[in-house]
């Protein structure tokens, strides 16, 4: 079975890739490494998360179009955005970057609903 082009990439990731080679003690950098290692794995947590998420709101996307919905719901993205921030600072993470962070995920979910009405209208 031939893998995509980036799952071959993912699989040849060197996690010792470092520039600290040769400038701090083996004890730093196998600690270094090691935390790293966790982060790597959050990343990996945080990739198929986001792909979950976007095939959810691919679906709604769908449902939009069939029902001629508008790609924004502006009331929805307000609580969204005041939902997250108050998880966030719960969670003892900046609301500021969490705002950023939802802002982003919610203009590309737009664009993607926008491209799917626009497909199902020229359909």
């Amino acid at each position: 079975m031939n893998e995509p082009k980036n799952a071959e990439s993912a699989q040849s990731f060197d996690p010792h890739a470092s520039s600290l080679q040769g400038e701090v003690q083996n004890e730093v950098l196998e600690e270094l490494y090691a935390i790293r290692g966790s982060i790597d794995n959050f990343d990996a947590q945080l990739v198929f998360l986001l792909a979950e998420r976007f095939k959810a709101t691919q679906r709604v996307g769908h449902l939009k179009a069939m029902h001629q919905l508008p790609p924004s719901d502006p009331n929805r993205e307000k609580a969204q955005i005041e939902r997250l921030r108050a998880l966030a600072h719960e969670a003892h993470l900046d609301p500021e970057f969490a705002e950023k962070f939802l802002n982003f995920v919610i203009s590309e979910v737009i664009r993607h609903h926008q491209n799917i009405s626009d497909s199902h209208n020229n359909a």
